[in-house]
């Protein structure tokens, strides 16, 4: 069975984004909150965003809520934050395959990838 992972590293730091807040949304005319998980130490979440029945095809988002973690690990952001909350949108073609959608990100700028 296919999964989504993601995991969220701070470029300034060079170190795991721990503590940030991830939300997964369903996209399209009626959006909808699938799940709300939280990075570990190592910056990623303890088992799969998404999986089993519930991995389907379709366009989904990310919601990484940037903003709050670099506040509270200290970076000296204005008000208000030039990244607040990043949104990545992508679809899933293939149920069955694995898909990973990590961050990088600092208080200035942020890429992702379809990772492994």
């Amino acid at each position: 069975m296919g999964r989504l992972t993601t995991h969220v590293l701070d470029t300034t730091t060079g170190l795991p984004a721990r503590g940030l807040v991830v939300e997964l949304w369903s996209a399209g005319p009626a959006p909808a909150l699938i799940r709300t998980v939280t990075t570990n130490d190592d910056g990623r979440i303890d088992g799969p965003v998404l999986e089993g029945d519930a991995f389907r095809a379709g366009v989904y988002e990310l919601r990484f809520h940037a903003g709050d973690y670099l506040r509270a690990s200290g970076a000296a952001l204005p008000e208000p934050a030039f990244l607040d909350v990043i949104p990545i949108r992508f679809g899933i073609a293939d149920p069955s395959r694995h898909y990973h959608v990590p961050l990088l990100v600092s208080p200035y700028g942020y890429s992702t990838y379809r990772g492994s």
